[in-house]
């Protein structure tokens, strides 16, 4: 059995545990999601005193979603805190029923369209960044609330950069480059500070390195410096000091890692590199590295999907 196989199967044991435990989630019946080669995906362990935390703003959100259910900030956090317990398609329904009272509320179709490419159903995803970013037009720029807050406590993205950005990473993702890149450069104008920046930069880097356009990528890499004062994305700000000579692949690659808290860079930072590798001409080196990102099992990220994504072309 593989080792992802079987990662899956441990994943799908302790979650029922987990919900035997845990009376707000339910036994999973099916996959929250399926990968691109059809693995069903199963929400990933997480430390108790974690889970708990989540599972009490949920808690929170569900009562303020009861007091006032037509109330459309209720609404965004009720589906925002399901996401963060994995469950996206549950998230998905509550964002779908919202809109139903809100049909022109971009907000909720950016969330959806989000959790769409957690799911990959990037077509869907796609769709609904289009709906998301007509309503929005004409709109002052607008803060998005952290759910997570990050270590300032100050919540650094818009809902105009959430949208654009994650609207060029679903078109990535389908390999559609010329449309990603193209919806990149419109989201470098809602980048207004260096982690959004650096987000942008260092996607549309790699876009433009996969559309041959050396030139164009070189130009991105100019916006960026070492000395940028990173918050939240130092992942993607050592891959774009990678890309630029600063810092060397091995660098980055941290693939023995197992706590959740450091699979994230962990997948990000393997995905940045072994894509490095691949339009660089070293494909068996890049699918080494592929590999070893989608062993850590950690499905969720942005870099697993696009590691699907490369695999499955690659093939």
């Amino acid at each position: 059995m593989r080792y992802s196989a079987l990662l899956c199967l441990l994943i799908a044991c302790w979650g029922w545990q987990c919900r035997q435990d845990n009376p707000n989630t339910t036994t999973p019946t099916q996959p929250e999601a399926y990968a691109l080669d059809g693995t069903p995906l199963y929400p990933l362990p997480e430390a108790e005193a974690t889970l708990r935390s989540k599972d009490s703003m949920l808690n929170l959100a569900r009562q303020n979603f009861e007091r006032a259910p037509n109330n459309l900030d209720n609404i965004i956090w009720l589906g925002r805190r399901t996401a963060y317990l994995t469950r996206y398609r549950d998230a998905i329904d509550i964002y779908t029923k919202g809109l139903e009272k809100f049909p022109n509320s971009p907000e909720l179709y950016r969330h959806r369209g989000h959790r769409y490419i957690s799911i990959r159903k990037f077509d869907e995803a796609i769709a609904d960044f289009e709906k998301a970013a007509a309503l929005v037009q004409g709109r002052p720029i607008e803060i998005e609330p952290d759910g997570i807050p990050n270590k300032l406590n100050q919540p650094l993205s818009s809902l105009q950069f959430n949208i654009w950005y994650h609207w060029a990473l679903a078109y990535y993702l389908k390999g559609d480059f010329v449309k990603a890149a193209e919806l990149y450069k419109t989201c470098l104008e809602y980048s207004i500070n260096p982690d959004l920046l650096t987000a942008t930069a260092d996607w549309l880097y790699m876009t433009l390195r996969r559309l041959g356009d050396t030139d164009q990528a070189a130009k991105v890499l100019e916006m960026i410096s070492p000395d940028m004062e990173i918050v939240e994305n130092m992942s993607y700000f050592n891959r774009l000091l990678m890309y630029k000579g600063l810092k060397k692949p091995e660098e980055l690659l941290h693939l023995n890692d197992t706590e959740n808290a450091t699979l994230l860079n962990t997948v990000t930072q393997g995905y940045g590199t072994g894509n490095w590798y691949y339009y660089n001409g070293d494909t068996a080196q890049a699918k080494i590295i592929f590999q070893k990102v989608l062993d850590t099992g950690y499905w969720a990220a942005f870099g697993y999907i696009a590691t699907e994504a490369d695999r499955m072309r690659m093939q």
